[in-house]
């Protein structure tokens, strides 16, 4: 069992990478020792960092991104807690750290996804992370082209509540919410001011609260009527262990 060997920063990290990994299949021992193994290689990075590919992120929030001649900045998604930095789709855009982050150096862990034999749920963890990531960049495309400025707002926070509660970050209501109004307004197509007015909005229509570093979606259904979110596949009953808290953790430069 994960842990057995392991204390602090690592076992957290080998509990995360197992619940990510296999919340999409059912993982092997020889998984799990090559996980914990993984989760000793641990390095952390500052905010707006460039983030190496070939890791896992363990805590902290990275964006990819690609920036144009004149400075600005297009953010095509969010990679948050457990999941991979793939090194391969780095040539298309980079990515860089909206926090302080912490990932673990994963090399390993890739090349063994590739053998199928041996590492049956490993590739299937790894090909069900690759499947979703195209379906959150068709969902974030979706967003920009068809969604009012309200929608596209309502949409993320559902998804990254979703997305952060599969690993124990997020509970029904309550997600940490480290953005800016700055990035919001590079992720969802829009200015710093519209990105104000709409969070506005939802404040005053009781869609939204925003306390300390923590979004509180006071009723997420009625959100996902609003703005027609789906939500991603079902995880897997756990094969490993069970999320590290039940709360959202508090994180720095909230959402004002």
């Amino acid at each position: 069992m994960i842990g057995d060997r392991m204390t602090g920063r690592a076992t957290r990290a080998a509990e995360l990478m197992a619940m990510r990994l296999g919340g999409a299949a059912a993982l092997s021992r020889s998984d799990l020792e090559l996980i914990e193994t993984t989760s000793r290689r641990l390095e952390t990075a500052p905010v707006g960092s460039d983030v190496p590919g070939q890791r896992i992120l363990v805590s902290g929030w990275v964006a990819r991104r690609r920036t144009l001649d004149d400075g600005s900045r297009q953010i095509f998604g969010f990679l948050l807690p457990g999941d991979p930095l793939e090194g391969r789709r780095r040539r298309h855009a980079g990515l860089a750290a909206l926090t302080p982050v912490e990932t673990a150096e994963a090399s390993a862990l890739f090349e063994a996804a590739e053998d199928s034999l041996l590492h049956a749920g490993l590739t299937e963890g790894f090909e069900a992370i690759r499947d979703e990531e195209e379906r959150l960049l068709l969902d974030h495309i979706v967003r920009l082209g068809k969604l009012s400025a309200y929608e596209r707002t309502a949409h993320l926070l559902l998804e990254l509540r979703e997305r952060l509660a599969r690993v124990g970050l997020a509970d029904d209501q309550h997600l940490p919410m480290p953005l800016t109004q700055e990035t919001l307004a590079d992720a969802l197509g829009l200015s710093i001011v519209h990105v104000n007015r709409t969070v506005q909005q939802l404040r005053r229509d009781g869609m939204l609260e925003l306390r300390s570093g923590v979004a509180t979606l006071p009723d997420p259904e009625a959100l996902a009527d609003l703005c027609g979110y789906q939500p991603l596949r079902a995880p897997r009953p756990a094969t490993g262990p069970a999320a590290p808290s039940d709360a959202p953790r508090e994180a720095a430069a909230p959402l004002g």
